[in-house]
């Protein structure tokens, strides 16, 4: 198991919750984040990504006026975006496989449920760096691969040209 120096990475906190962004702020200075911005909702934090050279967003669900998915999807496909590629943890209560599907939908990397621990956040963080995930484009998607296991196929390829 690698440990990573995170001290160079750049983090955007995002939680309306001041207490939850205090303790995000805490863990990652502990794991040796030194550069953390923090917005309390999405379109705060749309602005302040637009600025400053976001390496990683950690980013709370339930917010106003815009929520976490939201904001995920800005963050993805507005055409003002100046990295629609940038890594997202979605952090949430709520751990439901609708939840988790809509948020992989709308573009998140890793999804973290609350409550939260140092160790936890580690991992995601982790994750992001050992197992990137490969981004779709086609008429009518832009985000993520959806399939995290890339499985054999077993059958007729009918995407190869005949």
């Amino acid at each position: 198991m690698a440990n990573y120096n995170i001290e160079r990475l750049n983090f955007l906190v995002v939680d309306d919750n001041e207490h939850m962004r205090a303790l995000l702020r805490s863990i990652l200075h502990a794991l040796g984040s030194k550069t953390i911005h923090e917005a309390s909702n999405g379109e705060e934090a749309f602005e302040e990504f637009k600025i400053f050279p976001v390496d990683i967003i950690i980013c709370d669900w339930e917010m106003s006026p815009i929520d976490g998915i939201e904001f995920a999807r800005l963050v993805r496909t507005d055409e003002e975006s100046p990295n629609p590629f940038v890594p997202i943890i979605m952090l949430t209560g709520h751990t439901e496989l609708s939840k988790v599907s809509e948020s992989r939908d709308a573009g998140i990397n890793e999804f973290l449920a609350k409550p939260i621990s140092a160790t936890s956040l580690y991992f995601r963080i982790r994750s992001l760096i050992e197992h990137p995930r490969e981004f779709v484009k086609t008429k009518t998607y832009f985000g993520l691969d959806r399939q995290r296991k890339q499985l054999p196929w077993k059958g007729e390829d009918r995407r190869k040209p005949s």
